[in-house]
This record gives C-alpha cells, sequence and structure tokens, in this order.
C-alpha cells in the first residue's frame, strides 16, 4: 500500500511523533494506521525504559483543589530540562495528573500511576511514556501530597510552578491564608509548633550548641543559659508559628494569628528537585573527550 503524505500528517496529529518516524511505522505495518500507532507505543515504551535512567530534577508543582476548598492535592512531576517543564504538554500531563490525584485518592504514587489520565482513557504511567518518546526527556511522577482541613479551608500558593504549598487555617480571611502559604514558600518552616519537633532533633542541636559554648572557656551557669538560649532560637527558625512573618518582620506568625482570631492545622510545602542529586556537566572536559576521540 503507498504511504501517502496525508495518511503520515493523520499519523503525526494522533502520535506527536516526528515524520520520519511515522513513515517508518506506517511501511512496516502497510499503511495500517491503527497497527502502527500499536507499534510506535512499544518502540516508544522501549525509548522510555533507555532514558528512565537519567536524571529528572527539572519539572513543575501542580495543585488542584476541590470546589468547597477543603481539600488540595500537590503533584510534583519531573522532566530533564527547564524548556520541557515549560512546555503545553507537560503542563497538561502535571496539572491532569493532579486532578485525578484529588478525585481518585490513590494510596501511593504506583497507585496513581496505574489510574487513567483522562476517564476510560491510557494510564498515567502510559501516557508518561508516551511523552517521553514524543518529547526526547526522561520523566517521573515523583510524588504528592494531600492537605484536608476539618474545621476551615485549605490555602494555597504557587511560586512560578517550583514551589507549592498547601495551608490548613482555621479562621482568618482568604487573604491571611495567601499570606502564610506566601511565608512558608520564603520561610521553610519544618514544623507548626515546637511541640511536633522530635525530641531527638532538638537534642541534636542542644549537643552542638554545648560544644560550641564550651569553647567560651565560660562558667558552666552561663553555658548552659548560653546553650537554652540558642536552642529557643533554634526551635523559632524551624516553626512556623516561631518565624518573624516575612510582610511584618515585627511580628511572629503566632502573634499575626492570634490577632485574626486563627490557626493553623498543617501544611505541606513541595519544591521541585529538592534532595535530587543533579549531575553538573562540564562543558569543557566534554568537548576535550570527543577531540581526543
Amino acid at each position: 500500500m503507498a504511504i501517502t503524505a496525508a495518511l503520515v500528517k493523520e499519523l503525526r496529529e494522533r502520535t506527536g511523533a516526528g515524520m520520519m518516524e511515522c513513515k517508518k511505522a506506517l511501511t512496516e505495518t502497510n499503511g495500517d494506521i491503527d497497527a502502527a500507532i500499536e507499534l510506535m507505543r512499544k518502540s516508544g515504551a522501549a525509548k522510555a525504559d533507555k532514558r528512565a535512567g537519567r536524571t529528572a530534577a527539572e519539572g513543575v508543582i501542580a495543585i488542584a483543589a476541590s470546589e468547597d476548598g477543603k481539600k488540595v492535592v500537590m503533584v510534583e512531576v519531573n522532566c530533564e530540562t527547564d524548556f520541557v517543564a515549560k512546555g503545553d504538554d507537560f503542563l497538561g500531563f502535571a496539572n491532569g495528573i493532579a486532578a485525578r490525584a484529588l478525585s481518585d485518592k490513590p494510596a501511593d504514587v504506583d497507585a496513581l500511576l496505574a489510574m487513567p489520565l483522562d476517564d476510560g482513557g491510557a494510564s498515567i504511567d502510559e501516557v508518561r511514556k508516551g511523552l517521553v518518546a514524543k518529547i526526547g526527556e526522561n520523566m517521573t511522577v515523583r510524588r504528592f501530597a494531600v492537605v484536608e482541613s476539618a474545621t476551615g479551608a485549605v490555602s494555597t500558593y504557587l511560586h512560578g510552578s517550583r514551589i507549592g504549598v498547601a495551608v490548613d487555617l482555621t479562621g482568618g480571611a482568604d487573604e491571611l491564608g495567601k499570606d502564610l502559604a506566601m511565608h512558608i514558600a520564603a520561610s521553610r518552616p519544618a514544623y507548626v509548633t515546637a511541640d511536633q519537633v522530635p525530641a531527638e532533633e532538638i537534642e541534636k542541636e542542644r549537643e552542638i550548641f554545648k560544644a560550641q559554648a564550651a569553647e567560651s572557656g565560660k562558667p558552666d551557669n552561663i553555658i548552659e543559659k548560653m546553650v537554652e538560649g540558642r536552642v529557643r532560637k533554634f526551635l523559632a527558625e524551624v516553626t512556623l508559628l516561631g518565624q518573624p512573618f516575612v510582610k511584618d518582620p515585627d511580628q511572629t506568625v503566632e502573634k499575626l494569628l492570634k490577632s485574626a482570631g486563627a490557626s493553623v492545622g498543617g501544611f505541606v510545602r513541595l519544591e521541585v528537585g529538592e534532595g535530587i542529586e543533579k549531575k553538573q556537566d562540564n562543558f569543557a572536559e566534554e568537548v576535550m573527550a570527543q577531540v581526543r576521540g
């Protein structure tokens, strides 16, 4: 069967693959477009497997919220370059995953990957492999987080597309919730209150402070006061309520909440690529290696 330009065009539109790849698949399947799509999906999966070992430390945080504002899902979806992270295909994929996680409540990432991206369609992992084949970069669905409020609402903030925050706030205005989410994005608290900081973490810091203070040569009672002061400072730095509010550093977040008659039940902060070791390319060495053959 003759492989016409119209047939190649249709396959390109349906798969997003390159012209030569489409023509090759149609030739191998004697012009059967459905068979060509199946063949390309199989080869695409193979390409995706080959690229799976490449570091994907760029990407986006996608957010989906329930209509009543009481539940929010944030998803981190990764790729290899910032350029791909800004593309419509990748952004649509990430937003679709967040919407699915919100509606279907997966237990973990593996369960999420097995769910259809669209009702009745291919699974999220199948779509991911297709995008890997089409775009040429490794992609991963790294993690997701769910924040629900039993007594208030969940406020969100997205800094560009790289940092996402969701805060469970009871009381206070919508603007306060957004301000708190922005504060968390900027100040990176690890806990809401000092009571939530693990005892072993506090003790570890106390031992470090003791060793530092001992070098001062001051009496033990003075050293003890110095250590406790530093522990209090540490707790203020790592807790949301103890931090100075970014918009008004003269008051803590705790005082801000008290003045508004509000309280924070919890929060989640996700940042793209945090904890992923990125490969640092030395392009000069790379060029020299090619020159040396």
